[in-house]
């Protein structure tokens, strides 16, 4: 825990000390809104609600914005997608401040709003050492004052928003630039800036992660299936509640949630009358579409054998970590020395040992990325082959800066 992180007796922060302000909903509201941010100066406070759990798209459903000598500024993105050019040419050369960017950034870059630069307070927190970095507790310890908070899973879509709501939303700005200047003071103090410049720029420019591979395997219960039949009938059943809810806009697990389709595949029904008799498929939202589920229930009866999903994919990287001891012991020995060397590292900069390099490349350089540890030359040629391995898999600078050094010694073959 920092200095700045002494507890204190929190002031409760009720409301914007300037009022909840108007939401900006019409052309002219927001052009005259990006003339106001225009004329501010600083850093900008963003926040952006989305609709998780509810909505199908991570579209942003409102967009809270703040800047010094300007205010604050809710704008309903919703009926005015396309008139944000000059909110866009306003905001996007500014730095921008946020709490966990990387939830809100592609939300906002899907409107056409990207920042020139980021500070992300969440991310500044965990470099720093603070043992708790959500929005409320860095608030809290860092400048005394208690959140209101209880809606940020709440169902941004509705319109019109309650009052209660945008008085939360308006909250989540009111202080982010005071959190903003005391987060850079302590990362300042700890010579951790530049390290905290190079994560937040690697969020800011970091493309939206590839679509998973089949993304059906996921559903809740999948493993207590056994025949590759039963596979099949999840895949189609996850198919076309995927397609329905994309065409609705509408969570998937609002269509048909995950149990329902695990019961199918297990119950393999061959009429609407048997598909009805089983939980969740007889209620009133789910019977519309019986003729839909049925009929991708019979897709899967019907395929050929050659053509059902396998029970399990091969592993794109190394196996679980339970399993290395009895497939390679030598690697599950060397995992085990990088862990514990990694782990003093992180003790010593008080930094989580995820923040200073990501676990599955440690997993990885351990498992298979690196040449045969017996005959990898002198330390200087290890070091050297662990920094091309880290810097292909796309670790920062001042990561490699830290790691390679502890990964060299670590991993180093010692004679016995």
């Amino acid at each position: 825990m920092s200095v700045a992180e002494e507890p204190t007796a929190a002031e409760p922060l009720l409301a914007p000390a300037e009022g909840v302000p108007p939401v900006l909903a019409t052309a002219a509201e927001v052009a005259a809104a990006a003339e106001a941010i225009a004329a501010g100066t600083g850093p900008l406070a963003v926040d952006a609600e989305r609709a998780s759990g509810f909505r199908y798209s991570a579209r942003a459903y409102l967009i809270q914005l703040r800047r010094e000598g300007a205010g604050t500024f809710l704008v309903d993105p919703i009926p005015i997608t396309d008139a944000l050019g000059p909110l866009a040419a306003a905001i996007n050369d500014l730095e921008w401040v946020l709490h966990s960017a990387d939830q809100d950034l592609p939300g906002l870059a899907d409107l056409g709003l990207r920042p020139a630069r980021l500070f992300d307070t969440e991310l500044g927190g965990r470099l720093a050492g603070y043992e708790r970095v959500g929005l409320a507790a860095m608030v809290e310890n860092l400048l005394g004052r208690s959140l209101r908070k209880g809606h940020g899973a709440a169902d941004w879509s509705t319109r019109p928003l309650p009052a209660e709501w945008l008085n939360y939303a308006a909250l989540d700005v009111e202080l982010l630039l005071e959190l903003r200047d005391t987060v850079a003071a302590d990362l300042a103090e700890q010579d951790k800036m530049a390290w905290a410049a190079e994560e937040f720029e690697h969020v800011r420019t970091m493309d939206p992660p590839a679509p998973k591979v089949d993304r059906w395997r996921r559903t809740s219960g999948i493993h207590n299936l056994r025949r590759a039949r039963q596979l099949a009938i999840v895949r189609e059943l996850w198919i076309t509640r995927d397609d329905l809810a994309r065409a609705r806009d509408v969570a998937p697990s609002r269509i048909l949630p995950d149990s329902a389709i695990v019961a199918a595949a297990t119950g393999e029904p061959r009429t609407v009358a048997q598909l009805r008799t089983m939980p969740v498929f007889g209620g009133p939202r789910q019977r519309r579409y019986s003729r839909d589920w049925l009929a991708a229930v019979e897709r899967a009866r019907t395929l050929p054998d050659t053509d059902l999903p396998p029970l399990t994919l091969p592993f794109d990287g190394p196996p679980p970590v339970n399993r290395w001891e009895r497939r390679d012991p030598v690697a599950a020995a060397r995992l085990t020395t990088a862990r514990s060397a990694m782990g003093e590292l992180s003790t010593e900069y008080a930094i989580p040992v995820e923040n200073l390099l990501s676990p599955d490349l440690v997993r990885r350089l351990c498992w298979d990325g690196l040449p045969d540890y017996k005959n990898v030359g002198t330390p200087e040629e290890l070091g050297a082959a662990i920094e091309a391995f880290l810097r292909a898999g796309g670790a920062r600078p001042w990561q490699r800066a830290l790691a390679v050094p502890v990964l060299t010694e670590a991993l180093t073959p010692h004679e016995q």
